[in-house]
């Protein structure tokens, strides 16, 4: 499932994952750089093979509940990251947001895209309402990311994550439909 870019000049594309990808994400989720401030450490080959396959499975499910996609290049058609769009089942027409990129890929602007790219198939494709993403207080970058793509900061979670043998809190994120469609160009 190739999504339409956002504007023309956007150099990514979100596809749905394939068998052959899991080299290319074991590169983000087996990165300890990666996932320094993701919920999970670093995950082994078969690991990665399993949330593949499950992301494949997830995508036939009717109706669908999450969108777990590979990120793209446009124009090399090499996975630079993967992006998740999640329904929440306890808010309507909500969905949670995450993306994840490979190292040599960061600074390129390519965060701010490929969460254009979510928040268009959240608003534009699935007629959402709410959209919302949580990121480990340290993650400066994130915040960058998330604040440049229209999201605003609401709150702090406490303890919410257990990872690497403690607690770590969430600071939390919202963009509703009508605050996208602003920034959105036509």
């Amino acid at each position: 499932m190739e999504r339409p870019a956002p504007s023309p000049y956007s150099r990514l594309v979100l596809r749905e994952l394939e068998v052959g990808d899991v080299p290319a994400v074991h590169g983000v989720y087996g990165s300890v750089a990666v996932t320094e401030h993701l919920s999970f450490t670093p995950r082994s080959l078969p690991e990665v093979q399993g949330i593949v396959e499950r992301s494949m499975v997830s995508a036939l499910a009717v109706p669908r509940q999450e969108y777990a996609l590979a990120v793209v290049e446009r124009a090399t058609g090499a996975l630079v990251g993967f992006g998740r769009l999640a329904l929440d089942p306890h808010q309507q027409r909500a969905a949670t947001v995450g993306f994840a990129l490979r190292p040599e890929s960061w600074g390129a602007g390519y965060g701010r895209e490929t969460v254009g790219l979510l928040l268009a198939l959240a608003f534009r494709d699935l007629d959402l309402h709410r959209v919302w993403a949580a990121r480990a207080p340290l993650n400066t970058a994130s915040a960058r990311t998330l604040l440049a793509a229209g999201f605003t900061e609401e709150g702090l979670i406490r303890g919410h994550v257990h990872v690497r043998g403690s607690w770590r809190d969430s600071v939390t994120y919202g963009i509703l439909r009508e605050e996208w469609e602003a920034l959105s160009p036509r």
